[in-house]
């Protein structure tokens, strides 16, 4: 595979596929980014699979499979079925994606097929444990246990494996002991999209949240019932990001763009808490979005200082602290 093809992979398609996260690939060290952003392609095309609804569940739970164990000649038969360009197009490029991944030394093709096949595991999951798709078919996760593995299997496998390519190709940074807090650091961010994104997934018959009555939740105004509960989540939330931030503030100064890629998310993720704080989740109207504005301000401000451990410190625990009381929105 030649290098145009690797750089059209990992430049432009991604860029499509990404969406918000490209900038946080964009702005990895060159040692582990095409890794990384590889790993991401390969990721969002077993999510692109599990989503496509025109195909039975059946049928995409063995395509599934089919990729855990290596093949993927079937899977373009779903390309035509993407109702997006830019998934019909990863789904098509599936073979160039393979053929990039064997273009890696063998350690790095293992780190990234052992990250595949967890992922690939939590969307079987996903839908085994959720084999409906309208809200008349809706199911709740048992507990937090079976929630904790879930974001585990989806996100927190991503953390480990972050770690483990940043300890092979980063010399500056050795950090073997912090699997454990990029895992929580994945867990999260998961959490974040969890609890944002509750309305929309109840309706396609999915409560990650372990309620008793997970119909209760289709109506907005059942919301004081679960106001606890839905806010002991957002402190566990706090708390992963706590874990995550842990995590960034170890990273030496001279790997600033593996400090940028790590604290964007973390406080975006904070940002979003804070909002849901203040608003009531099961509004299916009104999805809870950090406004632009104040994501390109937060941007502008962390290349300014992402050198200074101190400054960003600061205004991590500033954002916490918003996060923790739902005040209201800090000026950036």
């Amino acid at each position: 595979m030649t290098t145009a093809n690797q750089q059209e992979l990992i430049g432009p398609l991604l860029k499509e596929v990404s969406r918000s996260f490209y900038l946080t690939l964009r702005v990895l060290p060159k040692e582990i980014r095409p890794q990384i952003s590889l790993a991401y392609l390969l990721a969002r095309a077993t999510d692109t699979i599990a989503d496509t609804k025109v195909v039975a569940p059946a049928r995409r739970l063995e395509l599934l499979r089919q990729m855990q164990a290596g093949e993927i000649k079937a899977i373009a038969e779903l390309a035509a079925h993407q109702a997006l360009p830019s998934e019909r197009m990863l789904l098509q490029r599936l073979d160039d994606c393979c053929a990039m991944l064997k273009s890696f030394p063998d350690a790095d093709q293992k780190r990234i097929g052992d990250l595949w096949r967890t992922i690939v595991s939590g969307q079987v999951f996903d839908l085994e444990r959720f084999p409906g798709e309208t809200e008349k078919e809706l199911a709740a996760l048992s507990d937090d246990a079976e929630l904790d593995r879930y974001t585990y299997l989806v996100a927190g496998c991503v953390g480990e494996f972050w770690t483990r390519m940043c300890a092979a190709h980063l010399p500056a940074w050795t950090p073997s002991s912090s699997e454990e807090l990029g895992i929580r650091f994945g867990k999260g961010l998961q959490l974040v999209n969890i609890l944002r994104d509750l309305p929309r997934d109840l309706r396609i018959g999915r409560c990650y949240l372990p309620v008793k009555e997970p119909r209760a939740l289709l109506e907005a105004s059942s919301f004081d019932a679960i106001r606890p509960q839905y806010h002991r989540w957002l402190d566990t939330t706090v708390a992963h990001l706590d874990a995550g931030w842990q995590y960034t503030m170890a990273i030496p100064s001279k790997l600033w763009r593996l400090r940028l890629a790590c604290t964007w998310p973390i406080w975006i993720g904070l940002e979003t808490v804070a909002l849901l704080r203040q608003a009531n989740p099961l509004e299916a109207d009104k999805r809870v979005m950090v406004p632009q504005g104040v994501v390109n301000r937060m941007l502008a401000r962390t290349v300014l200082t992402c050198r200074c451990a101190k400054s960003l410190d600061k205004r991590y625990r500033q954002l916490r602290i918003k996060a923790m009381e739902g005040r209201a929105p800090l000026r950036p």
